[in-house]
């Protein structure tokens, strides 16, 4: 496959880990900021594993991707009414679904793009919390 395929990888795994740490600690706003250094870490030293600086550098860009752009759908997530238990299990899940689609080529590069994109996009049109059936209820 080639180096570019590891950097790839390690970039999906950073996504991924990014996305995990963001739903686990993302309630506050110190917890957000905490995920996104734990994230960048966790991708170099994902990166270190998979082989060496390349890797790691994709690693911790991946981590800091996906943490910035998870961080924002946690927090209007839990702004809008969301349990934290509820958000650190879909968003864990969330993660471990990224990391594994990392393991396709250009994925990782994708996902690294896409997040953070689709996260200013969200945070340009956040609403209100949701109304849910409670309109239903007036009389």
């Amino acid at each position: 496959m080639g180096d570019w395929y590891l950097i790839g990888l390690c970039v999906g795994l950073g996504v991924g880990i990014g996305i995990l740490l963001a739903g686990v600690l993302g309630a506050s706003r110190l917890g957000r900021l905490a995920a996104v250094g734990l994230a960048a870490a966790c991708g170099a030293g994902a990166g270190f594993l998979v082989q060496n600086y390349d890797e790691a550098i994709g690693g911790a860009v991946g981590g800091l991707a996906g943490a910035l752009g998870a961080a924002v759908a946690a927090g209007g997530t839990l702004r809008r009414g969301g349990t934290r238990g509820g958000t650190a299990a879909l968003f864990a899940g969330a993660g471990v679904v990224a990391a594994a689609l990392a393991l396709i080529p250009i994925v990782g590069y994708l996902e690294a793009v896409a997040l953070p994109a689709l996260a200013v996009r969200m945070r340009r049109r956040g609403g209100e919390r949701y109304a849910g059936l409670r309109i239903l209820a007036r009389d």
